[in-house]
């Protein structure tokens, strides 16, 4: 969090109860904590504030968790939810207002500006706010689409509420959303990625632009698994999880597009790449671009080519064990003993 974020975030911290019957006037207090439904307002206990405690870590006032949806914040994140902002300005001076400081006092310094919207420093806090996946809705997508099996390392969360704005006209909505943390060969987070799901479980979101990204993504993916003289890159979150079904040891990145594959940056210590690519135009510039340049390090390149339009779709239509037999046949052979056959003999 920026200084001037941190230094509000710590005064509504020590008004935290000021706070609550401000914004959460359908609460009330029990013991150290506020009580309410949900960042909303709504009249329940679902959700409580600390009230006192120490200025960080563990049992912090202001602190807050919604028990229902496992969100979580400090009192900055609750006001922006209860207030439907979607910019840490506008937050800052809701929050400025409240505390009745004059609109300049803390005002950022020239290098100290808050996070601008669609900044790594924004996707960073998103995916900081976000949960685990397991036993959420997007655990059910997930499932629907045939992937049944996510690792709890892989760089996937779940945000209950997180915001969508079809254009810069129109008002906020929130949606469930699964977050994908994009990051660098590093493993430093440089952007997120959105895929705003519906409520059902069952599918994205009836809305204009499901997936969306923000942050820095050239060069960077969704990075499953950390590679080193062997991995997979392709375009979409879903194709390499549902490959990821049938390869869970072999590392692999989803670029998100297919000019970003074509950008991808990849490890020095890589030996052996195989692409997998959408049955489409543009996947096939992409792979050709990026084998180019993965030759010209001195990279073997293979080509992983799905039997449908996607890996997700074969898994869907095929099955774990056909899609694993295809597979199969497009690796190299040590790839096979390495990646493959513990798998096979695990499900034989």
């Amino acid at each position: 969090m920026s200084s001037p974020a941190a230094d509000l975030a710590h005064r509504l911290a020590r008004n935290a109860e000021a706070v609550c019957r401000h914004y959460l006037s359908n609460g009330h207090r029990e013991g150290r904590y506020w009580l309410v439904g949900d960042v909303a307002n709504t009249r329940g206990r679902s959700l409580f504030v600390r009230l006192s405690g120490p200025d960080h870590g563990k049992g912090a006032a202001g602190k807050w968790t919604d028990a229902a949806t496992g969100e979580h914040g400090d009192l900055l994140d609750l006001i922006a939810l209860n207030r439907g902002l979607d910019r840490l300005r506008d937050t800052l001076d809701e929050a400025r207002a409240f505390l009745a400081l004059p609109p300049d006092q803390l005002a950022p310094r020239q290098d100290r500006l808050p996070a601008p919207r669609g900044s790594p420093q924004s996707a960073r806090r998103l995916y900081a706010m976000s949960i685990p996946i397991a036993g959420t809705l997007v655990q059910r997508y997930l499932y629907s689409r045939g992937i049944v099996t996510v690792a709890d390392g892989d760089p996937l969360r779940f945000h209950p509420r997180c915001y969508y704005r079809p254009d810069e006209d129109s008002p906020t909505e929130t949606w469930p959303a699964l977050i994908a943390a994009v990051t660098d060969l590093g493993g430093r987070i440089t952007g997120a990625h959105r895929t705003w799901l519906d409520p059902s479980g069952r599918d994205k979101a009836p809305i204009d632009s499901p997936r969306r990204a923000m942050g820095h993504l050239l060069g960077h993916g969704v990075r499953f698994g950390v590679a080193r003289d062997v991995m997979a890159a392709g375009e979409g979150i879903e194709t390499m999880l549902s490959l990821r079904c049938v390869l869970p040891t072999l590392p692999m990145v989803a670029a998100l597009s297919a000019n970003h594959l074509a950008a991808l940056l990849l490890p020095p210590t890589l030996r052996r790449l195989y692409i997998a690519r959408d049955a489409d135009p543009a996947g096939d510039a992409a792979m050709a671009s990026l084998c180019h340049r993965a030759e010209a390090a001195g990279i073997e390149v293979g080509s992983l080519l799905p039997c449908f339009d996607d890996f997700n779709e074969d898994l869907r239509r095929l099955g774990a064990e056909r899609l694993r037999a295809s597979v199969r046949r497009q690796l190299a052979p040590q790839d096979v003993v390495r990646f493959l056959a513990l798998e096979t003999a695990a499900t034989g």
